[in-house]
């Protein structure tokens, strides 16, 4: 297991054993995580330390992570940031929906390390 950091990600969700688990599997592979519970703080927080990629969930109480979504990709410093959705909302409406929003890929719940791991490397500069 190599010790560099290769890039900062912001989780934003609510649910607290999600949020553990998507941390984990990222800190495990090398990246530096930061925490957001509401779409409020994501934004406070992305733009305070600009992430290289955010992953957001989509119900959440306040702003949903597709309202989150438009705010990143219309703020000026921010909006460059590569966005995943992941939510357990499976259906071909949502992905596109999710995409039309502005977001650069879609995961469902539940996922494997591989496959977030995979998805945040696709996203990636």
């Amino acid at each position: 297991m190599s010790t560099t950091l290769m890039g900062t990600i912001l989780v934003v969700e609510d649910t607290p054993s999600e949020m553990e688990l998507m941390s984990y599997y990222l800190r495990e592979s090398g990246y530096f995580v930061i925490n957001a519970i509401s779409a409020k703080e994501a934004l406070n927080k992305a733009v305070e330390q600009q992430p290289d990629v955010i992953i957001t969930d989509v119900v959440m109480p306040g702003m949903s992570g597709f309202e989150l979504c438009r705010s990143l990709k219309k703020h000026p410093i921010i909006k460059k940031v590569p966005i995943i959705i992941c939510t357990s909302k499976n259906q071909e409406i949502d992905r596109l929906w999710g995409m039309k929003q502005g977001a650069d890929a879609y995961i469902t719940k539940p996922f494997t390390r591989e496959q977030l791991v995979r998805v945040v490397k696709s996203v990636e500069g």
